[in-house]
């Protein structure tokens, strides 16, 4: 319960800055060019509102459906759907009273200032924290798949040498370079040998929706910190600092095959050597039905591989981070492309709101949520300029026509397309929502 309230808290924290930071990038362009903005909200207010104050010609407030935000300006065709408004002749104020090309930077705003403090954001990261990454070159103990690395062709053991023949320095970029880039192999080091390990359309599918592949592999090193409450090891006579050694006589290189014996024997007697001052022990226990001694270590994948860390001074800083932000942009972008790929079947992982929250840790971490604040800046940015009405990118798609033609469409026109693309955008809502729903009941999420 705590990790889905923590998780929950942080999304709509980040959600909560994004909406207003966007829509004041529509407020500032629209007052800029003296045009009047009724209303400025955080979140939607449907029939009521929790808060609200009015200061000069705007009113600002905080709605009570946690959806999004807005602001209401003058002469524009939009959610509020205010046709009254929009029958009395043009007033110098309004929207519809404003050149193409004002109307257009309006329109733009949102999208300008979530790109904006996208990059801001990682500006601010790189000078705060740097970046320290795990290289490929240092996994040197080959990796562990799981039933989904097993299925594309990967095994535990391999060594990951390249992707499409293309060193990827970044471990943890792998498998997104193989999605992203639509890999069509990857090279590994198998039993002393290179071995092509071919991807398909059906892998890139699988890999899609599996949140994890692979792991870097690590040797089998068990030194006892603690205890679980109701421990089965504490119970037997494990003590702190025993340094378990084997299982049933079996001595193990690597914890993927310590934690492949163990599963065998859940419930079950076993027989644990452990290593207590310079001399070995023989101690039988039951585990539990869960399979685990229940003892705790103290172990990170630093105590095994050589991480590298970059530290960016003030001015250093500026252009990495503009340069994480345009290649995550290219990189969502990739990731977008993959929907009208059907045989991808990327359109079963769209997900909603339980998603998106879901990609927070479960404890609050700043590094982590100023990261995937950032992300789903840029994710905001690129589906608000997508063409549906409704949304910026269907305002600025007519703005374009009526630039190109010369001609306005028509404001019966434009009430229907905005009707058409707000009911397409709850149908999208709805679909994503109840991918999240289906995942929770298959125990996949």
């Amino acid at each position: 319960m705590e990790t889905i309230l923590v998780k929950t808290a942080q999304l709509i924290l980040s959600l909560s800055i994004l909406v207003v930071l966007h829509e004041f990038g529509h407020f500032m362009f629209a007052r800029l060019f003296k045009t009047r903005v009724e209303k400025f909200y955080l979140f939607f207010d449907p029939w009521f509102s929790l808060f609200k104050v009015k200061r000069g010609e705007t009113e600002y407030g905080v709605g009570w459906l946690p959806l999004g935000g807005y602001v209401k300006i003058s002469g524009m065709i939009d959610e509020s759907m205010d046709k009254e408004a929009m029958k009395l002749p043009p007033k110098s104020w309004e929207f519809r009273s404003k050149p193409a090309w004002q109307r257009l930077l309006i329109m733009l705003g949102g999208v300008m200032m979530n790109f904006l403090f996208a990059f801001v954001i990682y500006i601010g990261v790189l000078y705060a924290w740097g970046e320290e990454y795990l290289p490929t070159d240092s996994v040197k103990y080959g990796i562990v798949v799981n039933e989904v690395g097993e299925e594309i062709g990967l095994q535990t053991g391999d060594k990951i040498l390249t992707v499409d023949n293309q060193h990827i320095e970044n471990f943890n970029k792998i498998i997104p370079t193989v999605v992203l880039d639509d890999a069509e192999a990857i090279q590994v080091e198998r039993n002393g040998k290179v071995v092509d390990v071919e991807i398909s359309d059906e892998d890139l599918a699988l890999l899609l929706k599996s949140k994890t592949v692979m792991s870097p592999r690590v040797p089998f090193r068990m030194k006892v910190e603690g205890f679980t409450p109701e421990s089965p090891g504490k119970e037997a006579g494990l003590q702190v600092g025993d340094e378990i050694k084997g299982l049933n006589g079996q001595n193990f290189g690597f914890y993927d095959e310590w934690n492949k014996e163990l599963k065998k024997y859940q419930g079950k007697s076993i027989l644990l050597t452990v290593e207590r001052n310079g001399k070995n022990l023989d101690m039988p226990m039951v585990l539990g039905e869960d399979g685990m001694i229940g003892i705790k270590i103290n172990q990170f994948l630093e105590d095994f591989f050589e991480f590298k860390t970059i530290n960016y001074g003030f001015f250093a800083s500026i252009p990495a981070g503009i340069q994480r932000g345009v290649q995550t942009t290219k990189d969502y972008l990739k990731q977008f492309k993959l929907f009208f790929k059907p045989e991808t079947k990327a359109y079963e992982s769209l997900g909603g709101f339980a998603t998106i929250g879901n990609i927070f840790p479960a404890t609050w971490d700043w590094f982590s949520f100023w990261n995937m604040t950032a992300f789903i800046s840029i994710i905001l940015a690129i589906m608000n300029l997508l063409p549906i009405p409704a949304l910026d990118g269907g305002h600025v798609m007519f703005l374009f026509f009526e630039m190109v033609t010369g001609r306005k469409p028509g404001e019966k026109f434009l009430e229907y397309a905005q009707i058409a693309g707000m009911v397409l955008l709850l149908a999208l809502v709805l679909y994503a929502n109840a991918n999240d729903i289906i995942k929770m009941i298959n125990g996949t999420f």
